[in-house]
C-alpha cells in the first residue's frame, strides 16, 4: 500500500483513504471516550457549532480544548475522560487541530482518526479496506508535529508487514514540544496523566471511522480482524 504524509494544508478533497492523526490529544481522548462507553462522537467545526449541536440534542455532551468554560461539559484530556462514565452518551468534540483535519477528509471513501492507542487496529482497518494508497494527515503544527509524524511512520511500518517495536516512535512523541507543553501546563485543561496516556501503543482494539450522518461528521469505533495486516501480505500485498 502506497502512502504519503502531509498536514492539513495539503488536504485537497481528493483523498480516497485518509488517516487523520492527533496524538496529543484529540484522538487519544476520543479513543478513551469510546472505551468509557461513548456511543458516538460528533465532530464540530468550531465552538459555536459545538454548542449549537448540543443545544439541539438534550443529553449530548460538548468537549473542547483548554480549560473548562460555560456550556462545555468536558475538556480534551484523556486523563479526565478515563475517569468519566460516558456509557451510552454522545460527545460533541471540537479541538484545535484534530477535528479540523477530520472534517477536511470526512467525505473520503474511508476516513479514520488515529493516535498511538489505536495504531494497530487502524493498520488492520486499512488492510481490511484493501486500498491502493493512503494519506496520513499529521494535524499538529501544520503537519510538522513530531508525535503525529512518529505515529504515521509507525503505521506505515505496520502496513508494510513489519513488526516494529513502538519504543523509538513513542520516545519521539515523549520528547516532542507538545509533550513538553502538556507537562509544564502551557496547554490548559491538561491532566497530569495525559502525556503517558498518549504514549500507550495499541492500548485499544478498535479503529475510529468518520462518516456523515444526518449532515454531521460522526466518529464511531470500528472493530477489526486481528490478522488483517498479515492477510494482506499473504495475498501478495505490499
Amino acid at each position: 500500500m502506497e502512502s504519503r504524509v502531509g498536514g492539513i494544508p495539503g488536504v485537497d478533497g481528493t483523498e480516497q483513504v485518509a488517516v487523520v492523526i492527533d496524538v496529543m490529544r484529540a484522538f487519544t481522548t476520543a479513543a478513551w471516550a469510546f472505551h468509557r462507553g461513548a456511543d458516538k462522537i460528533v465532530l464540530a467545526a468550531d465552538e459555536s457549532e459545538a454548542l449549537a449541536i448540543k443545544a439541539c440534542h438534550p443529553g449530548w455532551l460538548a468537549l473542547k480544548d483548554g480549560a473548562p468554560v460555560s456550556g462545555f461539559d468536558l475538556v480534551n484530556s484523556p486523563g479526565v475522560i478515563q475517569e468519566t462514565d460516558l456509557a451510552g452518551r454522545t460527545v460533541v468534540q471540537k479541538t484545535t487541530a484534530g477535528t479540523v483535519g477530520a472534517l477536511a477528509v470526512a467525505e473520503a471513501e474511508l476516513a479514520l482518526c488515529a493516535s498511538f492507542v489505536v495504531a494497530g487496529a487502524t493498520a488492520r482497518a486499512l488492510a481490511d479496506a484493501d486500498a491502493d494508497s493512503v494519506t496520513f494527515v499529521a494535524t499538529g503544527e501544520d503537519g510538522r508535529a513530531a508525535e503525529d509524524l512518529a505515529c504515521a511512520e509507525y503505521l506505515e511500518r505496520l502496513l508494510a508487514g513489519e513488526r516494529p517495536g513502538s519504543g523509538p516512535y513513542l520516545q519521539r512523541a515523549r520528547t516532542s514540544p507538545a509533550a513538553d507543553d502538556l507537562r509544564t501546563g502551557l496547554r490548559r485543561g491538561a491532566h497530569p496523566a495525559d502525556v503517558e496516556l498518549c504514549l500507550e501503543a495499541d492500548r485499544f482494539d478498535f479503529a475510529m471511522k468518520v462518516g456523515l450522518e444526518e449532515g454531521m461528521a460522526v466518529l464511531r469505533p470500528l472493530r477489526t480482524r486481528p490478522d488483517a495486516v498479515s492477510a494482506v501480505h499473504a495475498r501478495g500485498g505490499p
